[in-house]
């Protein structure tokens, strides 16, 4: 179960409440960088909140979609019964045993 949008738009909603200077800094952009890109204030703010995110997953070690998952799970089991469930979404796809793909991944195989 990859994380839905809606958790995703949730996870953005938790991220931006506990960063009070990004949420300031995000208010405050200049108009005239999103016209130059061709983009709404609203379409440029969402991109920058987006790379925002992204680096502080990168800087975590994770995922965008592990951080979406870890900021709108209940609890850290529910956290991560999900990232696991996504990871064996994965490995099926790409048509991976399971235990190769936790070898590949650094994961810990829970058959």
């Amino acid at each position: 179960m990859a994380a839905t949008e809606q958790q995703h738009e949730r996870a953005l909603e938790i991220f931006l409440d506990q960063r009070p200077e990004l949420r300031v800094e995000l208010d405050h952009l200049n108009p005239l960088l999103a016209q130059v890109k061709g983009e709404t204030a609203t379409q440029y703010r969402a991109e920058r909140l987006h790379e925002a995110f992204e680096a502080e997953a990168e800087r975590l070690g994770l995922f965008a979609w592990e951080l979406t998952l870890q900021l709108t799970a209940a609890s850290p089991q529910e956290y991560q019964a999900q990232r696991l469930e996504v990871h064996r979404e994965v490995a099926e796809m790409a048509g991976m045993e399971w235990a190769e793909y936790c070898e590949l991944n650094g994961l810990k195989a829970k058959h």
